[in-house]
């Protein structure tokens, strides 16, 4: 009687190597997430700072109105000036308190050109803290 052969065929060995490319493609993911996220939570950190009276500015910064009309013509807290009684006052501005802002309004139909003239004659007289003015579109949302 024969009971067949007692010896077993030997498979493949098993693996003694660790495969990383697995890993390594979840490192990557995971280092590609952390580059977009980290910059949004820096900035969203919320604080709930604590209130002194020695905080507050003795001053508020103060600001000019400085405004072009269609014509050209220009206007500081609304007196018309032209440009060298405007470079005067403006300088004479900026001795007093050189962080003064100057928030210009410009009409639309005003050309660019005269708009950066009126910029150029504020930083000349060393205002270099420009705010442009502009008026929101009706029925837009409020962004907040």
């Amino acid at each position: 009687m024969s009971f067949g052969r007692l010896e077993r065929t030997t498979g493949a060995p098993p693996m003694s190597e660790i495969n990383v490319t697995p890993l390594v493609d979840v490192m990557l993911v995971l280092v590609v997430i952390f580059i977009i996220t980290a910059p949004l939570l820096a900035s969203a950190i919320r604080l709930d700072l604590p209130k002194t009276d020695a905080a507050r500015a003795l001053e508020s910064p103060r600001s000019v109105t400085l405004v072009v009309d269609k014509a050209g013509q220009t206007f500081l807290n609304d007196k018309p000036l032209p440009l060298d009684a405007l470079a005067l006052s403006l300088a004479q501005t900026a001795a007093q308190s050189p962080d003064t802002e100057v928030q210009l309004r410009a009409d639309a139909a005003v050309p660019y050109g005269r708009v950066v003239e009126v910029m150029g004659v504020a930083q000349k007289a060393g205002l270099n803290r420009i705010g442009f003015v502009a008026e929101p579109v009706p029925g837009a949302p409020v962004a907040r």
